[in-house]
């Protein structure tokens, strides 16, 4: 395994990192035990770095690292949870507030059972209300969960890499990452026009979502992607395709962002052990001769033409739907 510093902190992240979203049923059926192995086997192979957040499963991905970390050594290993989005109502989906924010690190510690955590990143900051909350009230009290001793270091996630850029240019507490996602894959490679003014900054670079959150892949995504018919449709003849090769979408794909260039660590989401030792055979060994024709093929069939994207939709859904709430 491969290790990088992430920014100008004293964390050395491997380059694949465990994300927890699968700790949910976001990607389907969640089976606490699995996870468990999961976990534990990560830290095996050399997987350091490890990403939960009390969105994902309102808690049980927090809730499933706290039971597969117990009487782990603290210092083996790295985790970062996040502040910010936590249920599934949508009127209290989102929360930015300070005093939301400082319960939000004491829930997290208690679920994961620890005294501390490495990185602390406020999830989503698209849909602050104003980002006046983000910059007065939301960092002000990750700052204070640092001077407490809770929190090592503060990042930022979200869709919008431009808005992250603002934020850090604009943000008088000191942020030391940035969580980018869907942005360093086949359909969207935009992480790369950013890395380098991140660099600049000090700032450490997270890619996650490699396979688009489930489009890059032969089982295709789930219902509540967010992505266009249009944009399914496209994802989709590539697998068709990859399957017609006998070859799985989301192995080349994943190959594809794992080799992108400064890129500090790279989050990913296991069902279980063998598609993660999958993932490590495919960083360290390559693709084999056919699997690298096939990229190729795919890459000029589908998507070397345009970007792929949903922006500007999550937002304006999710607005839709808090003045609805609001209405009645």
């Amino acid at each position: 395994m491969h290790y990088n510093r992430l920014g100008l902190t004293d964390l050395m992240v491997s380059h694949v990192s465990l994300g927890g979203a699968a700790f949910s049923n976001i990607y389907g059926t969640f089976e606490e035990g699995r996870g468990v192995t999961l976990i534990r086997e990560s830290l095996k192979v050399g997987i350091n770095y490890m990403e939960t957040g009390p969105w994902y499963g309102q808690g049980s991905s927090e809730a499933t690292f706290g039971k597969a970390l117990k009487g782990v050594p603290r210092e083996s290993y790295l985790i970062s949870s996040k502040v910010g989005r936590y249920e599934k109502t949508t009127s209290k989906m989102f929360d930015f507030s300070a005093e939301k924010t400082y319960a939000g690190v004491d829930s997290t510690l208690r679920l994961l059972g620890l005294e501390y955590v490495d990185l602390i990143q406020v999830h989503d900051v698209t849909f602050a209300p104003d980002m006046s909350v983000i910059l007065k009230e939301t960092l002000p009290a990750l700052q204070r969960s640092i001077n407490d001793g809770k929190v090592r270091y503060i990042g930022l996630a979200d869709y919008d890499i431009d808005l992250m850029k603002e934020i850090i240019e604009e943000s008088d507490v000191k942020i030391s990452s940035i969580l980018s996602y869907a942005k360093s894959t086949l359909f969207d490679n935009r992480l790369q026009n950013y890395t380098k003014y991140f660099k600049s900054k000090g700032i450490g670079v997270i890619n996650a979502a490699a396979t688009g959150m489930g489009l890059l892949t032969n089982k295709g995504p789930q219902p509540w992607h967010p992505a266009s018919d249009d944009i399914k449709a496209i994802c989709r003849q590539a697998s068709d395709y990859c399957q017609k090769e006998g070859v799985e979408l989301a192995r080349i794909a994943t190959w594809y962002t794992l080799t992108q260039p400064d890129i500090d660590t790279n989050v990913c989401g296991f069902y279980d052990v063998d598609q993660m030792m999958d993932t490590l055979n495919v960083i360290e060994k390559g693709l084999n001769e056919h699997e690298k024709r096939v990229l190729k093929e795919v890459q000029s069939r589908f998507f070397d033409k345009v970007t792929l994207h949903w922006d500007d939709v999550e937002l304006p859904a999710y607005k839709s739907k808090l003045s609805k709430v609001r209405e009645t």
